[in-house]
């Protein structure tokens, strides 16, 4: 790494330093990574263990309360953790490999490519989200293998058209010409060229698409498409706590809570990464 790459990498970091609040989502993201990665050592209970006292509030020795189960609401969410990041990556990278490709692909290729790739991404947009993804559930089945699928199918398209626009940015930029008359292939104008210049968008949108799918993939679980009782997944305990939501409010809340803690740290942490990695934001 040159003298110049190293100042600028620094210069970006202190520009996301500034923004607190990113910040403060780095740290919850990574509480979240570590429940996920250690969730089962951590937990106080059993969280299929079925028994404890019926619907506590929270308290020092349940930090959540109680379900209407007799199961511990803090075990099952650290448990759930695991879980929800694994669709949230999972159908993100998925996403990412074929939407991102394809984009690319139909950028670089306007006169053939791009016609055949958009219209099936418009086909695909035309659908609402939930629908898209409940209709991907019914034809594969539950579960959380289904699930990333399902989740990742509808952000395919999304990723389509932002590496489109991004592709047809740069596709005629003067570095993209100066490899094209140094004889550079055309997977390597595509690998070597472009795609590490379309890194920041994507990295910026990328975040901000984990949220989203964890929230989506909680939705198919509340409305009992995704992951199965007695799964402890987040959108499945929220759906869970409907039954007791005047009784115990808290069974239902504190996942919640937890789902809207996670999503908006990612949030906060795509809108720093946007500011620091864009060239006409700097002051």
């Amino acid at each position: 790494m040159t003298l110049i790459s190293k100042l600028k990498s620094s210069y970006k970091v202190r520009r996301f330093m500034k923004h607190k609040p990113a910040v403060v989502g780095v740290v919850i993201v990574v509480l979240f990574l570590l429940a996920g990665a250690f969730g089962p050592t951590l937990a106080p209970y059993d969280p299929y263990r079925q028994g404890l006292p019926r619907l506590t509030p929270p308290s020092w020795q349940f930090p959540m309360g109680t379900d209407g189960f007799g199961r511990d609401i803090f075990s099952r969410v650290l448990h759930g953790a695991r879980l929800s990041l694994t669709v949230g990556l999972g159908a993100t990278a998925l996403g990412v490999c074929i939407g991102g490709t394809l984009g690319m692909l139909a950028g670089y290729f306007p006169k053939t490519l791009e016609r055949p790739i958009m219209f099936i991404t418009e086909v695909l947009l035309a659908f609402p989200s939930i629908l898209l993804a409940m209709a991907v559930v019914a034809i594969l089945g539950t579960g959380l293998t289904n699930v990333i699928i399902a989740v990742g199918v509808r952000q395919v398209p999304s990723y389509v058209r932002m590496t489109r626009s991004t592709v047809l940015s740069v596709r005629d930029a003067e570095y993209t010409e100066a490899a094209r008359a140094l004889g550079a292939s055309t997977p390597r104008i595509l690998g070597k060229t472009i795609l590490p210049n379309i890194m920041a968008p994507l990295m910026v949108y990328t975040t901000l698409q984990v949220g989203w799918t964890i929230l989506l993939a909680a939705l198919l679980s509340f409305v009992g498409l995704g992951v199965q009782a007695p799964t402890p997944e987040w959108g499945y305990m929220v759906a869970e706590g409907r039954a007791w939501l005047r009784q115990a409010p808290h069974v239902a809340t504190m996942p919640g809570l937890v789902i809207l803690a996670l999503v908006m740290s990612l949030n906060l942490i795509g809108d720093a990464l946007r500011d620091a990695l864009d060239p006409r934001l700097k002051q």
